[in-house]
């Protein structure tokens, strides 16, 4: 498995490019502005398909560069939680006048909670995190230990639940169950570097034992 990161936007929000470089098949996780043409090109120079872009939720700053994805690759699919595909549909901030158009779509098909992703020999499973957004999903890999975890856990902190569409006790819930995973889980949040769950239950002032 390779993992690729590259951080972008007015957010500097994470992309993640997740491969198995010996299937030649990759999946990509968000796409913030400024970060998915490196990504393809990481992709491209290995000839590795991808076949998926799973959004783990619609908030602007991790769906703006869906358009370059989907144009480097017509046949393939933008997947997001059902209670977020509006925010796909009608993209933008709910905080600001954004400097840029977003171009509106539809998803082609929804994430439900424990659905499979396949990518090569790396399975990645859906668990439906509402909290920071009502159809935030974040992906697990427990073979390879390792956690796409969105904007619901980051190193030392969380994401944020005073936006209009968050839900504090829904976070809540959400936080409470995924650090039940192996404390050596890799953590790849949507902003900021990596983590671990049992360095974030050590330390993280939110959910710290």
């Amino acid at each position: 498995m390779q993992i690729h990161q590259n951080t972008g936007g007015l957010a500097a929000t994470n992309a993640y490019l997740i491969a198995d470089e010996a299937a030649r098949v990759a999946v990509l996780i968000d796409a913030p502005g400024d970060t998915i043409l490196p990504l393809l090109k990481i992709a491209q120079y290995h000839h590795w398909d991808i076949p998926l872009l799973l959004l783990t939720h619609g908030h602007w700053d991790h769906i703006s560069d869906h358009k370059i994805f989907s144009q480097a690759y017509p046949q393939a699919r933008i997947l997001i939680h059902r209670l977020d595909e509006a925010k796909l549909k009608s993209p933008g901030s709910m905080m600001f006048q954004l400097p840029y158009t977003i171009e509106p779509r539809s998803a082609d098909g929804y994430i439900e909670d424990g659905a499979e992703f396949q990518v090569g020999a790396i399975k990645l499973r859906a668990i439906f995190t509402p909290g920071h957004a009502p159809g935030h999903v974040a992906f697990y890999g427990a073979e390879n230990k390792l956690l796409l975890a969105g904007d619901l856990l980051f190193a030392g902190s969380i994401g944020r639940t005073d936006l209009p569409d968050s839900d504090p006790a829904a976070m809540a819930r959400s936080l409470a169950a995924i650090v039940k995973l192996p404390s050596d889980t890799a953590v790849r949040p949507g902003h900021g570097p990596p983590t671990t769950i049992g360095e974030e239950l050590r330390s993280n002032p939110y959910i710290a034992r």
